[in-house]
């Protein structure tokens, strides 16, 4: 007699076609090529997660460095500046700070200039 497997097997084929689901062609209609490409789709998002956390650091820091080099400062010496004045500012306010209060901005490099 042939077994069948009933309903969980089917469960488990739509849990991944649901995850499937706005991908092109097969990779979203048959269940194997679906299962593999997701996958490898949280296997990218597991990554990405953490990459993503590297790739604000690295955009803070430009928009800081371009930021502090109108004021006559290099980014490191800034940094250096700012832990030894006490101002304890994350890099994504400073970042934030820079493009939407440039004259806030200044005024914080300029009293880290005048500090060390």
């Amino acid at each position: 007699m042939r077994i069948k497997r009933g309903f969980k097997a089917r469960h488990r084929r739509n849990k991944v076609l649901k995850l499937a689901k706005g991908f092109r062609g097969g990779h979203s209609k048959l269940f194997r090529t679906a299962a593999d490409t997701v996958d490898r789709a949280l296997n990218y998002s597991y990554r990405d997660r953490k990459v993503r956390k590297r790739e604000f650091r690295a955009l803070w820091i430009a928009r800081i460095n371009a930021a502090v080099r109108g004021c006559g400062l290099s980014y490191s010496r800034f940094i250096n500046g700012l832990k030894k004045a006490g101002i304890a500012l994350d890099r994504k306010v400073l970042a934030e700070l820079a493009i939407s209060d440039p004259n806030g901005f200044a005024k914080i490099a300029q009293s880290v200039s005048s500090a060390s």
